[in-house]
């Protein structure tokens, strides 16, 4: 791994719209990850061009920030991470295992999923807090206790964190029903081990990245907006969603471009199968 260069913050804040205090606090901590989870969305569209997916960190800023792209969790939170540490904050990348399963008491049956996610530990006067700007439709908009018990709000969905056995579940609360985003240990995840998971996510033939165009975003007011194949979905806060049906690759294309500021030549095309009819 190369050594890094030096990050450039002020174009971080631009591509973002952030123009508040810069502090390691929790109130500065919690603006951040809203403004970024709405400007920069989650997507695999990469993956589908097969161009590869780079994690190192200035192909990351350089994507996300300069050409103001989107990108999955290694790149969000590997963004991120920079971020909350040249602000000064006590940040630490660990990983985790998706499962996005409805919720139950008894740990699911077959084999696990992959440890292909990363999120953050982030420390605050000595309590951690759980950050994560990558997990695609249920992105966190603010941090999360990073302890067990009771629900806890965010301007989206609430969340809470339960212990099953030797693990952790990061769950989230949708209508009346809460869902399992993801099971963790608290293991830290080096970037060794990102690159390793980020070669079954965006190369493995089974990955689903790589048979299903997805793409994300936080709107304010706590809605959400969602681009899942051909089916685009606007989520308000009140959970009541609208369905509408992307019918052409031309039309793929406006949409990325209106709902998510993903602006792609003329003629760009996606892997037929993972995007709306030709």
């Amino acid at each position: 791994m190369t050594p890094e260069t030096p990050l450039d913050l002020a174009a971080y804040f631009e591509r973002i719209a952030y123009t508040g205090p810069r502090e390691p606090t929790l109130p500065v901590l919690n603006a951040l990850m809203a403004a970024h989870v709405q400007a920069i969305p989650f997507e695999n569209l990469d993956v589908l061009l097969g161009t590869g997916v780079d994690i190192r960190p200035e192909a990351v800023f350089d994507k996300l920030v300069r050409r103001r792209r989107g990108g999955y969790c290694f790149e969000q939170n590997g963004l991120f991470l920079r971020v909350l540490t040249g602000l000064g904050f006590a940040v630490r990348p660990a990983s985790a295992r998706v499962r996005m399963s409805p919720s139950t008491d008894q740990a699911p049956a077959g084999p696990p999923p992959p440890r292909t996610h990363m999120f953050l530990e982030v420390t605050i006067g000595g309590e951690p807090w759980l950050a994560d700007v990558g997990v695609g439709a249920l992105s966190l908009t603010s941090a999360i206790r990073f302890t067990a018990g009771d629900e806890q709000p965010t301007p989206h969905e609430p969340r809470r964190i339960v212990r099953q056995g030797d693990r952790w579940l990061h769950q989230a609360r949708l209508g009346d029903d809460w869902l399992d985003v993801y099971e963790f240990t608290g293991e830290e995840m080096p970037f060794i081990d990102r690159e390793v998971a980020n070669w079954y996510t965006s190369a493995h033939p089974r990955s689903h990245f790589r048979n299903l165009l997805m793409v994300a975003r936080a709107t304010a007011g706590g809605g959400r907006v969602t681009l899942r194949d051909g089916e685009l979905k606007h989520r308000g806060p009140d959970g009541r969603s609208e369905t509408r049906v992307v019918t052409s690759p031309d039309a793929l294309l406006e949409v990325l471009a209106t709902e998510f500021g993903l602006v792609f030549p003329p003629g760009t095309r996606f892997r037929p199968d993972a995007s709306a009819p030709a």
